[in-house]
């Protein structure tokens, strides 16, 4: 008689176990990987908005795109106001942005990382805009703040600073924060991270100059943490308000 051949049970078992290892082994690369691309993809977005950003300024005389807080009701690069569930999760609020005609892809105000979600839809809008740019707002309407730093409202205003690769524009920020395209810093230390940046990547957030480049800015603090208390010590806000604006 002759013998059948196959697997035995303990050979079938071994194989099982290889083949479990590799993916366990292979899993974090792949994992690495997707977290490589949807980084790439971010700050591809980020330079699409800057562009459209820059675009606007060059068809208005270099006056910038308005950048106010949701609650002005005027006219801004961004008009999502995430707080309203209707609003956070429809791209019409995006298109009525004073960028959009520029950009014209509702994907690209949405970081591919981010997952935050309402009433089981995507929200549309994962990105905001340094509070110190695009309005006077922050020197002007919001007291006490310290009135001693610039805001800018035109191109030229920038580059009278020499501030264009110093001066961020637009940036990730974290969804527990995250109610409008207005991003709040404080330079007088009132409320350290009252919006708070994004940490899909790598514990760091997309971020965008005014020249064009950009970059993760991660968050090395210990004590960065979204919802916790921030001291004004904490050294990932000293370098975020050093590359918001100038005195």
């Amino acid at each position: 008689m002759r013998r059948q051949s196959g697997f035995t049970l303990l050979e079938l078992l071994v194989v099982i176990a290889i083949i479990a290892l590799l993916a366990a082994l292979l899993t974090p690369v792949f994992n690495a990987a997707n977290g490589r691309a949807r980084t790439a993809s971010c700050l591809g977005n980020l330079r699409q908005l800057l562009l459209g950003w820059k675009m606007y300024a060059d068809d208005n005389e270099g006056v910038l795109a308005v950048n106010v807080p949701f609650s002005a009701n005027l006219p801004a690069w961004v008009s999502a106001g995430l707080s309203d569930a209707a609003l956070a999760t429809d791209n019409t609020t995006i298109q009525k942005g004073l960028i959009y005609p520029y950009v014209r892809n509702p994907l690209v105000y949405h970081c591919p990382a981010d997952t935050t979600m309402t009433n089981g839809a995507p929200n549309v809008l994962s990105y905001s805009m340094n509070s110190w740019m695009g309005s006077r707002t922050m020197n002007a309407s919001l007291q006490p703040y310290d009135t001693s730093y610039r805001t800018f409202v035109r191109e030229s205003e920038i580059s009278a600073v020499g501030g264009a690769a110093r001066l961020w524009v637009i940036s990730d920020e974290d969804p527990s924060t995250l109610n409008d395209g207005w991003f709040l810093v404080t330079m007088d230390d009132s409320q350290p991270f009252a919006s708070f940046p994004g940490i899909r990547h790598h514990h760091g957030s997309g971020v965008i100059f005014a020249d064009g480049h950009a970059q993760i800015f991660e968050l090395r603090d210990p004590t960065s943490v979204p919802g916790h208390q921030i001291s004004a010590a904490n050294t990932d806000w000293i370098l975020l308000k050093q590359m918001t604006t100038q005195p």
